[in-house]
């Protein structure tokens, strides 16, 4: 295993080359071998760690709710594309993922807007806002979405000045 990592390190080793032995999956590939034994030494530790450690425990936690929370607005946005985009056509599929992803964020944004605004005008009121209490906001609300109907762009509204809503101090 050092002679493969110094030679990565040296450039004596063809990338193309390494992942082709690697994914070879043979009992009788040597290299395999060591890196799975590898990998299954490193994935032992972190686990005896993760056992004994609750501060990362709660961490990884955590973090795993927010992606499955991101996920179920990616999810929530898609509603019909299982059954819309029924392609196979491989560009189709990455331009609806990205179509997807755009919504996702586009929703995440507006929501962050419209919290940082309510959060503000908390504060102009003159309640105290903690960095605790924030910290449960989410941006994967959905209840405010209308999700079938008509949408109407009213161009006549001037949006507040942007300047305006990048001096709210919140903390």
């Amino acid at each position: 295993m050092m002679q493969v990592v110094l030679s990565i390190s040296a450039g004596k080793i063809a990338s193309a080359l390494l992942l082709r032995k690697l994914g070879s999956y043979s009992r009788k590939n040597k290299l395999y071998l060591a890196f799975q034994e590898l990998g299954r030494v490193i994935r032992t530790q972190f686990l005896l760690e993760y056992i004994s450690d609750v501060e990362m425990r709660e961490t990884i936690t955590e973090e795993t709710n927010k992606v499955e929370a991101y996920n179920g607005l990616s999810e929530w946005v898609s509603f019909g594309s299982r059954y819309l985009v029924a392609s196979n056509d491989e560009d189709e599929m990455e331009k609806a993922i990205k179509y997807n992803s755009v919504l996702t964020d586009s929703i995440i944004l507006q929501n962050i807007v419209d919290e940082t605004n309510i959060l503000a005008q908390l504060k102009e009121e003159g309640h105290l806002i903690k960095i605790e209490d924030a910290k449960y906001l989410s941006p994967y609300l959905t209840g405010q979405i209308k999700r079938f109907g008509d949408y109407m762009a009213d161009i006549s509204i001037i949006p507040r000045d942007i300047a305006i809503s990048r001096s709210f101090v919140l903390w």
